[in-house]
């Protein structure tokens, strides 16, 4: 869970095409050569490109012991479906492995939750609290605010000091919902509430379809947990 894991810095924009091009690398549709050439035409430095290449493979190429089942299941997701919505599996890994990204999606999808939109100072206000205010939080904190742009979740208007959210991308596919619902109870270190899970800040580009409960208790990676008076939870499945 993400209480015990390393938390290791989101601090790079992550543009869509280069995750994409690491996750089909995993995926063995892309060569391992590719990557760097591409990271060079980008124009990046050295420097960057070693950095950017770092993010990457904690997201699909190298990713933590305890996160390669979880990451080679979304490869699997990619290799299975031809159509399926690329970036989602990009937001299921990064909330999941990258504690920074995580907390940032949470608390765009909670300020954005009600009207839409946000300022990127509110962001970085609550981001400081719980980070502290430091050069570093408010530079991780734009790399991810840009980081998610690109990847379609929302829009910078205003010259950037403006967030307003995308309509959300509608997940159908039961094991790519089993699955984002996975990286959802990671993201918050803790079962869910079944009742709430659907509506997860972290995860909020996403529009769970189906049966959320039925979907869990059929899983072999999650389990459903009853709390008594017709409440229930949402956990991982532990053997």
């Amino acid at each position: 869970m993400n209480s015990a894991a390393p938390k290791i810095g989101f601090d790079r924009f992550i543009h869509n095409e280069w995750a994409t091009l690491a996750l089909k690398i995993r995926a063995e549709q892309a060569g391992n050569d590719e990557l760097p050439a591409l990271l060079e035409t980008a124009g990046l430095s050295l420097e960057a490109r070693k950095k950017t290449r770092t993010v990457l493979n904690r997201l699909w190429l190298q990713p933590r012991p305890d996160m390669v089942d979880f990451v080679d299941r979304g490869v699997a997701l990619f290799q299975n479906n031809p159509e399926i919505h690329v970036p989602m599996l990009h937001w299921g890994v990064a909330v999941s492995i990258y504690p920074f990204f995580g907390k940032v999606a949470e608390v765009i999808g909670r300020l954005t939750s009600l009207h839409g939109d946000c300022t990127s100072t509110e962001v970085q206000r609550r981001m400081s609290e719980v980070y502290g205010e430091r050069e570093g939080t408010y530079r991780m904190t734009n790399m991810v605010i840009q980081t998610q742009a690109d990847w379609g979740a929302i829009e910078r208007v205003e010259k950037g000091k403006r967030i307003i959210r995308t309509p959300a991308v509608t997940v159908s596919n039961p094991a790519e919902v089993v699955w984002l619902l996975e990286a959802a109870i990671r993201q918050a270190g803790r079962s869910i509430q079944a009742s709430t899970i659907g509506s997860v800040a972290a995860i909020y580009p996403f529009k769970l379809d189906g049966s959320l409960t039925f979907l869990a208790s059929t899983s072999q990676t999650l389990e459903l947990r009853s709390l008594g008076s017709g409440k229930q939870e949402i956990a991982l499945f532990v053997q």
